[in-house]
């Protein structure tokens, strides 16, 4: 069953058929073109009829995911 999501960008989500995991990264509205990046850290553009065809899921940020964000990081040190 396909679900339909906007791209919103720092949105992770998971391609349920190919099982790969990417975040949108920005959404050019007027060339309808959507820039993602996957775990292994490459970017690739996708247009708004190819990311409508996709079965995805959101997902949370992957474990171990790092980024050079300065935003509010809590490190709780769980082992």
């Amino acid at each position: 069953m396909s679900r339909d999501y906007e791209p919103v960008p720092s949105q992770w989500y998971e391609n349920l058929e190919e099982e790969d995991s990417f975040r949108v990264l920005s959404i050019d509205e007027d060339s309808e073109l959507i820039e993602i990046e996957y775990l292994d850290g490459e970017i690739e553009e996708i247009d708004l009829e190819a990311w409508h065809e996709m079965d995805l899921e959101k997902i949370e940020e992957p474990e171990g995911w790092s980024e050079s964000d300065d935003e509010d990081t809590d490190e709780d040190g769980k082992s």
